[in-house]
């Protein structure tokens, strides 16, 4: 596997874009993946943006400016993509979520080119549970921070191709080795997936994906902040959890008290608030009481993927543990109690996911010079994509499914649909994702339209749209109608995504690259 350094033709990075911490990774001289350090030193950067004045500052002193300067400070952006803002404004401006994702990607960038040299292509990974608009926001923040976004993997797939290539799968030797069922249970800061794969030989297959983005590490974190506000309150009547500041540095001492609960018995958190302060004591076996309701949800979590893979505990060969929340002992005892083995933690938790995108660089550039490539990955989708259709016996409202949740990628299928008034001149086909028949509950992805339909269309008459579904997760749509020379492919129209004329204006002002220059066809 060809390395990615400076001296590369193709120079390239993996990156971990996590909720809480990022980590870049690359490939050295003999094809293996390093972890990059940031301008700090650091392996891991901090994935939170201060705004000071007019400087814009990305790591960690941004979430050092937390306990004093919490109300600039845009801390675990990741979470809220998708939605068209964040959720406060910051230097009296409204920032789309993404493009506080960018400013992160921008200082692993300049970070990473201090070693590297200047590059610009990228594999970012995400969450397996992400859908279609959060991967599509992910794409659009690679671009703003001046990267070519090669490709988007998802985070359990790559943690399975870091394992893989660290016992041998990916060697010269490897197609012989015993082929493996794992399930890769991923519990970061903010966002919680579990993914069971099977690899055989070169070939890492999923078979099934499950998880929930808006549980991680954070939310057992505000289980003890809470626990400790709660005394702070009883002790002085004043919630600390009304002052940004005081909350941040609460938030901190027991982000700390939870690392020290994995090795010890028995943690100190220290807070103030106006002037008073209080010093809670807290064992592990409170905290574990009082974060047992989420720790369950990772458990049916796991169970449900393990049912939609066909499988139950006894067929897993191994049980892989990526995200730094993993290293809380409540989350070992769980998986070992309901595989009957010991999760496997040979990989950094931390370094894992970067390390499999890294792979992911070599494996594209061996594509892109004609060379087969070492390694085939096919995913799964982790929802089901389809259009809001009516019911003819009913007249409402349905979600009409095209690609069920857990379909191999890539694939394309079709569907038949028909018009519901006499000489309908025009269409909407409105995408959407989920598992609700009634599409009021399920995710919209975005709106396509079919102007000028010719006249005189019988009601009933036939219109077909076709979903080409791509590995990264990424969505084209195609719509037909029957006996006319009308064939629309479309881009969609995202109701939350920022327009193209946006995305250049923030890719100057993040990145100072101007847009790629697209030559034009003879």
């Amino acid at each position: 596997m060809n390395s990615m350094n400076s001296n590369s033709p193709m120079p390239a990075v993996g990156i971990d874009l996590g909720t809480t911490y990022s980590v870049v990774s690359a490939l050295d001289e003999q094809g293996i993946p390093r972890s990059l350090p940031n301008a700090e030193g650091e392996l891991l950067t901090p994935s939170a943006v201060l705004f000071e004045g007019e400087q814009v500052i990305v790591g960690r002193e941004a979430l050092k400016a937390m306990g004093g300067d919490a109300i600039h400070v845009a801390d675990c952006p990741k979470r809220y993509l998708g939605r068209r803002v964040y959720p406060r404004a910051l230097a009296g401006m409204e920032y789309p979520p993404e493009v506080l994702q960018a400013w992160i990607l921008n200082k692993l960038r300049l970070d990473s080119a201090q070693r590297l040299g200047k590059f610009r292509q990228v594999v970012i990974t995400v969450p397996a549970y992400f859908d279609e608009v959060r991967r599509k926001a992910t794409q659009d923040a690679g671009y703003m921070a001046g990267f070519d976004v090669l490709d988007i993997i998802n985070e359990p797939t790559a943690a399975a191709v870091a394992f893989g290539f660290q016992q041998g799968y990916l060697s010269e030797s490897g197609e012989a080795r015993k082929a493996q069922n794992l399930m890769v249970y991923d519990l970061g800061g903010g966002t919680f997936d579990v993914t069971v794969m099977r690899i055989e030989g070169s070939e890492f297959k999923t078979l099934a994906t499950d998880g929930d983005v808006h549980l991680g590490g954070r939310d057992w974190d505000q289980r003890m902040v809470d626990f400790v506000a709660e005394e702070f309150l009883r002790r002085y009547t004043k919630d600390l959890r009304d002052d940004p500041n005081s909350a941040a540095r609460v938030w901190r001492e027991c982000e700390e008290a939870k690392r020290t609960l994995s090795t010890r018995g028995k943690a100190t958190v220290a807070c103030d608030h106006e002037g008073d302060w209080v010093r809670t004591e807290i064992t592990r076996e409170q905290f574990e009481s009082m974060t047992q309701d989420l720790l369950d949800r990772t458990s049916l979590t796991c169970q449900e993927a393990l049912r939609a893979a066909g499988m139950d505990w006894g067929d897993l060969d191994r049980v892989l543990l990526v995200g730094g929340s993993t290293r809380m002992p409540q989350v070992r005892k769980m998986l070992a109690d309901l595989s009957g083995r010991e999760p496997d933690h040979g990989i950094s938790p931390d370094e894992a996911v970067a390390h499999g995108a890294a792979i992911r660089t070599g494996v594209l550039q061996s594509q892109f010079e004609g060379r087969p490539p070492k390694m085939k990955i096919q995913s799964v989708n982790s929802h089901s994509l389809g259009v809001v259709g009516r019911d003819r016996r009913t007249d409402r409202r349905r979600t009409a499914v095209l690609i069920p949740r857990n379909t191999p990628l890539p694939t394309s299928t079709k569907r038949l649909f028909r018009t519901h008034t006499e000489n309908q001149r025009s269409i909407l086909v409105q995408i959407i994702e989920g598992e609700n028949p009634n599409p009021d509950y399920c995710s919209p992805v975005g709106k396509c339209s079919v102007p000028a339909l010719p006249k005189g269309l019988k009601a009933g008459s036939p219109i077909q749209v076709e979903f080409d579904y791509a590995e990264n997760g990424r969505l084209k749509v195609q719509v037909t109608v029957p006996g006319t020379e009308i064939r629309l492919a479309h881009e969609l129209r995202r109701e939350n995504s920022l327009g193209q004329e946006q995305l250049d204006q923030f890719r100057r002002e993040i990145s100072g690259f101007p847009p790629p220059v697209i030559p034009l066809s003879s």
